[in-house]
């Protein structure tokens, strides 16, 4: 039908792109090691993901790095009761070329540690704690939280998902729950500086939004899980019509990414009884929404500068003594 929007593919599954390979074959181009900083973050957010003997490895290195930094191969797959197939197979999971790359990761790991620049993990928050320990235990994982999002936070796709809201005509946000409330600060602030955005948590109202975006338009998908199927939804009818899509998920490899130019992962503390992950999850949510909007601000700031000076006229009376 003339007229119609050209259909993007969408991008292979995780699942797919490792059935295509050999399990231990290595990446025709290794892409650079990630941060030391950020192996506790991946191994936390790519958990759910992970094998029972993958995850056993994982845990043993991000517990305890030091220890593990001097152990071979075959000693840390004794350590763990797995493999060193397995070993190895961890290793590149985590974003590292091979073991000995991890064992670098983990021995500057262990030194930051010691020299006092990463906290020891506190234990969970108890029902019987006091409001002190409370608050002393939530401000540590909010801190860390924080410090993996950084960490693990690709420059790269930030940087070119900033170039798109920048330049975008106009920007949907999808979020549910506790992320719809992340979308809603989103728009927001882009709002404030003169962009054209809406936050959209009703998925009719998202999908129906979604269908008029065009190539030049921006849709940000904003899910923990990244399997929300009412977030996933409209952001794969938005890619399907040509928009430049973002997501912001904790799982990279989750069925949200499939249809996301740009995929930005974020953190989560442990989540415990009296710590669901939707708490856990908005602290770097909000994090990266903040890097966007700062990023986009400097990017346009000429047109910035005055929308920002004109909302804060519009509301100064509104704020005023009475």
């Amino acid at each position: 039908m003339a007229g119609a929007p050209e259909r993007r593919a969408p991008k292979p599954g995780a699942a797919e792109s490792r059935a295509a390979e050999p399990a231990l074959a290595p990446p025709a181009s290794p892409a650079p090691a990630p941060p030391a900083a950020s192996l506790r973050a991946r191994v936390r957010n790519l958990g759910p993901s992970m094998t029972p003997s993958v995850q056993a490895v994982a845990e043993a290195v991000a517990s305890d790095p030091a220890a593990c930094a001097a152990l071979t191969v075959t000693a840390l797959a004794e350590r763990t009761g797995t493999s060193e197939a397995t070993v190895v197979r961890t290793a590149r999971l985590l974003g590292y070329p091979g073991y000995r790359d991890l064992r670098l990761a983990l021995a500057a790991l262990a030194a930051q540690q010691e020299s006092g620049a990463a906290p020891a993990v506190t234990v969970d928050i108890a029902v019987d704690d006091p409001l002190s320990d409370v608050v002393a235990k939530l401000a540590h994982e909010e801190a860390q939280t924080l410090a993996d999002t950084a960490a693990g936070l690709d420059l790269t796709r930030l940087a070119a998902a900033v170039a798109a809201l920048a330049a975008a005509r106009r920007i949907d946000v999808y979020g549910i729950g506790a992320s719809a409330l992340v979308g809603q600060d989103l728009a927001q602030k882009l709002l404030r500086i003169g962009l054209i955005a809406q936050a959209h948590s009703d998925p009719h109202l998202a999908v129906t939004n979604a269908v008029q975006l065009r190539p030049g338009d921006v849709a940000v998908a904003i899910t923990h899980s990244g399997t929300t199927g009412d977030v996933i939804e409209p952001l794969r009818t938005a890619f399907e019509h040509g928009a430049t899509t973002i997501a912001l998920t904790g799982r990279p490899g989750a069925p949200v990414s499939h249809y996301a130019d740009h995929v930005l992962a974020t953190s989560a503390a442990r989540e415990t009884a009296l710590r669901p992950a939707a708490m856990s999850s908005r602290t770097s949510q909000l994090l990266v929404v903040d890097c966007l909007f700062v990023g986009v601000a400097q990017q346009t700031y000429e047109r910035a500068a005055p929308a920002l000076a004109a909302s804060y006229e519009a509301l100064a009376h509104r704020h005023s003594a009475r």
